[in-house]
């Protein structure tokens, strides 16, 4: 079986590079991370692989790995997250906006202020250029709104 890259697939090549990464939390200030640098590599057009590494806040050593593709049979994309700091894996299931320009990821995840309990969060990376991309993470809060809870901005650095 030898599966080709479609248009869906194609979105996602906007993303392969080298990136600086800097965070901050819900309120848009810094988190107080250090440097962050993300490289991102395609597996034959089908599938992206980004790789995280950084300053975590508090000095520690970080590192992240998201993958994303998309699945012709359902029309949306998936992937998985998982990071040094947790572990739990993040598995997504998203779509494309109107525009096609942000891509939201939806997901299920420990829920940090309750332990013990699940919640469900979204991450939608935007496209802003060809040399910046935002990410902003959300929490489903109990009214039905979602609510950030980090940001971070990539700026090309190849």
């Amino acid at each position: 079986m030898k599966a080709e890259p479609e248009e869906a697939h194609r979105w996602l090549e906007q993303l392969l590079g080298d990136w600086q990464v800097s965070t901050s939390g819900p309120d848009g200030e810094p988190d107080g991370s250090g440097p962050w640098s993300e490289h991102v590599r395609s597996l034959q057009g089908l599938w992206i692989v980004c790789e995280g590494q950084g300053t975590m806040p508090g000095g520690s050593f970080g590192q992240t790995l998201m993958t994303l593709g998309f699945n012709p049979q359902t029309k949306r994309y998936v992937g998985t997250w998982v990071g040094s700091m947790m572990t739990h894996m993040w598995l997504y299931d998203g779509e494309l906006d109107a525009e096609g320009r942000s891509l939201s990821l939806n997901c299920e995840g420990p829920d940090f202020e309750t332990p013990g309990r699940m919640a469900r969060y979204r991450d939608i990376i935007t496209l802003v250029d060809h040399s910046r991309r935002q990410l902003k993470a959300q929490v489903l809060t109990a009214d039905g709104s979602w609510r950030d809870i980090m940001s971070a901005q990539y700026t090309r650095r190849d």
